[in-house]
């Protein structure tokens, strides 16, 4: 299962509220226009839409709890794992990274798909 796990704890609430739809049309068409968020503050989900050799519909989880953040695809959607979802996730990765200061990823299997 791709995924990235940031070396700590981050608040979802902030990474809600700087939420900005994501659009990418090359080399995939990669569509992440929502968020939700769980009560407790410690899952969002973000539906995404990918088109690269398949059009594709499918759930991004950011999980956290006290030592660590996980992006990863959500359990429950089933997606194939092309460049263009594995992208989705990458883009998905770089935004947080990009949100939330001093974060290093400490573990990941796409790290050719995340974006400086």
């Amino acid at each position: 299962m791709p995924h990235v796990v940031f070396d700590k704890k981050i608040n979802l609430q902030e990474l809600y509220e700087k939420f900005n739809p994501i659009m990418q049309k090359e080399p995939y068409l990669i569509k992440v226009t929502e968020v939700y968020i769980d009560n407790e503050k410690r899952k969002m989900l973000l539906p995404a839409v990918v088109i690269d050799e398949k059009h594709q519909d499918f759930l991004i989880e950011i999980s956290t709890n006290e030592q660590k953040t996980t992006v990863r695809l959500y359990p429950g959607t089933d997606p194939e794992k092309t460049n263009g979802v594995k992208s989705s996730l990458g883009i998905v990765a770089s935004f947080i990274d990009k949100t939330i200061p001093g974060l290093k990823v400490s573990k990941t299997n796409i790290s050719d798909f995340i974006p400086n």
